[in-house]
């Protein structure tokens, strides 16, 4: 096969499968070691979490461009179009290297077939020999590289990184890396390599030990947010630890977080860098789909969460909003069916108008998927364009419209050319 465009690239990628009958690495390795081992001749960074990877993963990234660093980033969902998941410097993947690269890893796994006709990679893994094989290509001094899912059995686990990070651990994918949040922790451990350090975040207490144990084990150095380094977010958000203090604009609570981890990490890299230029890296970065403001007056935020940890750290900022604004919040929501739906509907205040739509994707939760009791308590619209349309319409200045449950909506929304999006509160 010979992909002749980029739009036949992702049909073909979207039409392999998803999960193969054993969940080791076998196959991502094989497929690797057939392009000479691309993911071995670039530094790397690689990034875990339930949430704020993906944030994280923007912010380091902005941090080793801003120090002159050649930096590849891979990081998913996309949110404009599908060549935001491998990026250059800031810019997405070019058409024409999406294809080339595509070429590159289907000759590889045809060169396999022809002795193992059962070989096959399946997407993500797909994805993500082709993005070790275009940084490798492009000669990049650095790249940030997000797990899929978990850690120790992520198909980016193939990588010993300069630095691994671990955002958060909360619940997400328990299907697939629970069922509990300590079997998750254990998980997304797996990222630690020996005598790597690790960078921590928001970890709760509950499952700190797990992580700790497994960088004694690796003789891995550990450095925690909240034990090595602090961050506050009053009106400013501020960054300190034994040998400097930085100040950022405002930002979100869990924002914040991703910043300090961000930061703490680029620290280790040891790059030379001013304070001022760390500041303006940090401020300048854009994360979309994420804490993303569409209008201020009324408030319209795009996020993501789709899962109990982030959608909890989202309303605890919206409501926050609301009191400052003393407004209506109004929420349009959908979610994969596959989610922790009950746990998430019960974090929203009564006040809180909310409409359920769905979106045209496999996963997405129709009607009848979602709860029966969040069913009756709150109207749903099929057509997610009119319900935004609805909810805007009956939005005064003051009041704050939220679009969030799952990147694909978000991804819709920002697709359909609503009004420029900007940062900062």
């Amino acid at each position: 096969m010979n992909f002749i465009n980029a739009k036949d690239v992702i049909s073909y990628l979207y039409s392999l499968p998803k999960l193969h009958p054993k969940g080791d690495l076998s196959y991502v390795k094989r497929a690797l070691a057939a392009l000479g081992n691309p993911q071995n001749k670039v530094k790397t960074i690689h990034v875990t979490g339930t949430n704020g990877k993906g944030s994280t993963s923007y912010y380091i990234s902005n941090l080793l461009r801003k120090a002159g660093q050649k930096t590849g980033l891979f990081v998913s969902p996309y949110v404009f179009k599908f060549n935001e998941r491998i990026q250059l410097n800031g810019k997405n993947i070019s058409d024409s290297d999406l294809v080339k690269v595509a070429n590159q890893v289907e000759k590889a796994v045809t060169k396999i077939k022809r002795d193992d006709p059962d070989f096959s990679l399946v997407t993500f893994e797909y994805e993500t020999v082709m993005a070790f094989t275009f940084f490798a290509e492009q000669k990049c001094d650095y790249a940030v590289i997000e797990v899929g899912i978990g850690g120790e059995h992520d198909k980016t686990n193939v990588i010993t990184p300069e630095v691994s990070v671990i955002t958060t651990v909360g619940l997400d994918h328990e299907k697939i890396i629970g069922p509990t949040i300590q079997d998750i922790a254990h998980e997304k451990s797996g990222i630690i390599k020996s005598h790597r350090p690790v960078v921590g975040g928001n970890i709760p207490k509950t499952v700190l030990p797990i992580i700790e144990k497994k960088a004694a084990q690796e003789h891995a150095p550990l450095y925690l947010l909240g034990r090595n380094f602090i961050v506050s977010d009053d009106k400013r958000v501020v960054y300190k630890d034994k040998d400097k203090i930085l100040s950022f604009i405002s930002h979100p609570k869990v924002e914040s977080y991703d910043i300090a981890v961000a930061v703490q990490v680029f620290s280790l890299l040891h790059l030379p860098l001013s304070n001022a230029l760390i500041e303006q890296a940090v401020n300048q970065t854009k994360i979309p789909g994420r804490y993303q403001l569409l209008k201020k007056n009324p408030m319209i935020i795009l996020d993501g969460a789709h899962n109990i940890q982030a959608v909890k750290n989202l309303l605890e900022f919206v409501h926050k909003q609301k009191k400052i604004r003393d407004g209506q919040v109004r929420v349009l929501i959908t979610m994969m069916k596959d989610k922790d739906l009950e746990q998430v509907f019960s974090l929203f205040d009564k006040a809180d108008r909310l409409l359920l739509t769905t979106i045209s994707y496999p996963r997405a939760a129709k009607k009848a998927d979602f709860p029966v009791a969040v069913q009756k308590k709150y109207p749903y619209e099929a057509n997610w364009e009119k319900a935004f349309d609805e909810l805007k319409d009956a939005s005064e200045d003051n009041d704050i419209l939220l679009v969030t449950g799952s990147f694909y909506l978000v991804s819709e929304i920002l697709n359909m050319g609503e009004a420029n999006a900007s940062s900062g509160y």
